[in-house]
């Protein structure tokens, strides 16, 4: 089987000063290999195209087959890494921590934890609390971009 770490190693190195970050790497049975990319603009075709291509002129297919998919990670995908909570900060996420779900803004991220800001309603009151809470990784069963449509 393909291992996963030289996998990743090719991805970033070939990403290294380019505005794309790696965010996982997998490697199937059957040498099934997904690679998803993100960025703070946006990933287009001919990058995946380009790191597809860089893969393939690195891994020998004769020593052992494999199949690769290369991608964006989808827009209301679960964060993986920091990088994407980073990216993230100021936008409206949702978080799913010790069996509850919460929406809130993303205010900052760190490689301990990261806070959101939620608006609470308090009986009596009409307009709503803003409350922070700190959570750490660990603690998070999924944080993602919390998606809207008007």
């Amino acid at each position: 089987m393909i291992d996963k770490s030289i996998v990743s190693q090719l991805v970033t190195e070939f990403l290294e000063g380019k505005d794309c970050f790696l965010v996982d790497v997998t490697v199937q049975p059957g040498n099934f290999i997904v690679v998803e990319i993100d960025s703070e603009v946006g990933v287009d075709i001919d990058t995946c195209c380009a790191i597809s291509r860089h893969i393939e002129d690195n891994l020998d297919r004769d020593v052992e087959d494999y199949e690769l998919e290369v991608g964006s990670t989808g827009l209301t995908a679960p964060f993986k890494v920091l990088r994407q909570y980073q990216k993230n900060v100021g936008n409206e996420v949702e978080v799913l921590a010790g069996g509850k779900k919460m929406v809130g803004v993303l205010l900052q991220a760190n490689q301990e934890n990261f806070t959101i800001q939620v608006a609470k309603k308090i009986k009596g009151q009409k307009q709503p609390v803003l409350e922070e809470i700190v959570l750490t990784y660990p603690e998070v069963k999924y944080t993602k971009y919390n998606f809207k449509f008007n």
